[in-house]
């Protein structure tokens, strides 16, 4: 294994007892992310009861991650590679603790395994969340999950494992928990349909030819949440509701044709559970990332949320709900028949999106071009039925070679 040792650092706030038996501890991949710094405010607002073991995080931002460092005072980092190692020292050279410093697969998997957490939160973005999830669940620990191409990609393979290791997940995503929360006590066979609540994105309103000529600037406008760029990119073509149907039919193990989408653009309604004697239950909260966080950090116990405002039901002035419109979104209807499939397709669709939402970010694309390559990468791909995980890992580098090739002859 890749390290650097013996780096001082300086530890800011000692609130954190490593002495207290009940103490949840967690690690994180992805700290630096939009969920990432959320999970720390949550946890820097419950010290007695929470606290940080271990971080990873990207190459571009080490500042940050230097003042998670300083801040929450964990055992291990993982960063991407040796430069980026060697710029974090120099940023915490005048500090005094000791930690590791690891670097590329084998640091994510060690702070995913670290010996004393019993979470792992993977809030990191795309197929990189698979192997370090994968090492955590043969360790035993509890998955709380905001990674969705996880379940997506090696929905089959992980789930498997969670069960033979009688682990949990605990999703994240905020349409999954809300589903996770309005399923207590109830068995699959009591369940009718599931229903996941979208905004629409920013192009809910727009006409065909407006979304054709929408532009990288027009499709990070999101309405009602804040996010990275890769996944705003995804709700404005709706194919985030098409992963999270993937991501749902692995994780509740449910039919993926009783998985319904529905749009409720003020998204207070996070999802909701259809039983089979005609009732509802839904959960609804104020569309905030840090609701979802809080449940998965302290479940299954429920904590006090005293952070920020809460949704007041005398207030609401109306709830609306629209049938999603698969012409103008065909990203959805693509991701829904995939769901159907256990196969490499997934994968595929998973990997081949990634970097397609590249191309479109780096402007090399039009928005409209983003689902017809897709198709385009799918209808060149030979399916592997119930893969192992070499299968999977191999659809994912083939995936990503026939998008590049694609999107080349189209430039």
């Amino acid at each position: 294994m890749k390290w650097l040792s013996g780096l001082p650092i300086r530890l800011v706030n000692r609130a954190y007892s490593p002495s207290n038996e009940n103490m949840k501890k967690i690690a994180i991949i992805g700290s630096t992310g939009s969920i990432g710094r959320q999970a720390l405010e949550v946890i820097g607002a419950h010290r007695d009861k929470l606290k940080v073991v271990a971080l990873a995080a990207g190459k571009n931002s080490l500042d940050e991650l230097a003042q998670q460092i300083n801040v929450f005072a964990p055992d291990i980092v993982s960063v991407p590679n040796g430069q980026a190692a060697g710029d974090l020292r120099a940023l915490l050279n005048n500090t005094k603790i000791k930690l590791d410093i690891l670097v590329g697969e084998e640091g994510l998997e060690a702070v995913a395994t670290h010996s004393e957490s019993n979470l792992l939160l993977t809030a990191i973005v795309g197929f990189a969340g698979v192997k370090p999830t994968l090492a955590a669940i043969k360790k035993g620990k509890t998955i709380a999950l905001a990674n969705k191409e996880t379940l997506v990609a090696a929905g089959s393979i992980i789930m498997s494992l969670v069960k033979e290791k009688g682990t949990k997940i605990i999703p994240v995503d905020s349409e999954h928990s809300a589903i996770h929360q309005c399923l207590s006590g109830y068995a699959i066979s009591d369940i009718r349909h599931l229903w996941l609540t979208g905004s629409g994105g920013p192009f809910r309103t727009w006409n065909q030819k407006q979304i054709d000529n929408a532009t990288v600037k027009d499709a990070l406008q999101h309405p009602n949440w804040s996010m990275g760029k890769k996944i705003t990119v995804d709700s404005a073509t709706l194919m985030n509701k098409g992963l999270e149907i993937i991501e749902a039919r692995w994780l509740f193990d449910f039919d993926p044709r009783k998985i319904k989408v529905v749009i409720q653009p003020q998204q207070i309604l996070h999802s909701a559970v259809e039983f089979c004697d005609g009732s509802i239950i839904g959960q609804f909260g104020l569309p905030d990332m840090k609701l979802p966080i809080h449940y998965a950090l302290f479940y299954p116990h429920r904590a006090e949320f005293a952070d920020g405002p809460r949704l007041n039901l005398c207030e609401l002035n109306s709830l609306t709900f629209e049938t999603p419109d698969y012409d103008r979104f065909p990203c959805l209807k693509i991701a829904q028949e995939v769901a159907k499939e256990d196969s490499t397709a997934a994968c595929v669709l998973n990997s081949a999106n990634e970097i397609i939402v590249e191309a479109f970010l780096q402007e090399r694309i039009r928005f409209k071009d983003i689902p017809v390559s897709l198709m385009r990468v799918l209808d060149k791909h030979n399916r592997v039925a119930s893969p192992d995980l070499e299968d999977i890992l191999e659809a994912d580098l083939w995936a990503r070679d026939e998008a590049a090739a694609i999107l080349k002859a189209m430039v």
